[in-house]
């Protein structure tokens, strides 16, 4: 399998996004109750804008995570000073990068935000693993490329692993996607 660089992926996004939006616009209108949000109103510049502010807030989330490399793991942990544990990492990562406040275990992150298959992975979902005997028991943050940043009981800390790796990949249990609004709300489903 070919591996994508995430600066391409990122590139590639928005070159889609520039090609549809003169595809929508060309489209019939359709009368809706208005929502605040439409193609109609979107010029090019503001998609541009707006895949400009998605990309940016992945490249926040994982800068945050970055940002961490090497801090300790500490069983219950949420903060930098005293080390993490694996959902207390992606919750503080979340929450500082974006403000979006994320439940506190991983059992708990799986049931937010929308599935999403492994073959649809895109860098910023959180990727869920087997690791104690049941399902759910282990969170880490997707970043492209087969690679994932975690908090690791198994020595390193928070560190980046490969999810192709012989025990990732017989332990991967399913990813979830974030959705965050402007106001760093999350769908939460």
């Amino acid at each position: 399998m070919r591996r994508i660089p995430l600066t391409r992926i990122c590139l590639c996004a928005l070159l889609a996004l520039a090609i549809a939006l003169p595809l929508a616009a060309r489209a019939e209108p359709v009368e809706q109750e208005p929502t605040g949000f439409s193609l109609d109103n979107l010029s090019g510049d503001r998609v541009a804008e707006h895949a400009a502010a998605a990309a940016g807030a992945v490249t926040d989330l994982l800068d945050s995570g970055f940002a961490l490399l090497g801090i300790r793991y500490r069983f219950g942990g949420n903060n930098p000073q005293t080390g993490f544990d694996c959902s207390g990492f992606v919750r503080h990562v979340f929450s500082d990068a974006l403000g979006v406040l994320l439940p506190r275990t991983a059992v708990e992150m799986a049931r937010v935000g929308a599935r999403v298959g492994r073959e649809d992975l895109q860098p910023g979902d959180l990727v869920f693993f087997n690791t104690l005997s049941r399902t759910f028991s282990h969170v880490g943050i997707y970043m492209g490329d087969d690679k994932f940043l975690h908090a690791n009981s198994r020595g390193g800390g928070v560190r980046i692993d490969d999810m192709t790796g012989r025990y990732w990949a017989r332990r991967f249990n399913g990813a979830r996607r974030i959705d965050v609004d402007s106001q760093g709300a999350t769908a939460l489903r």
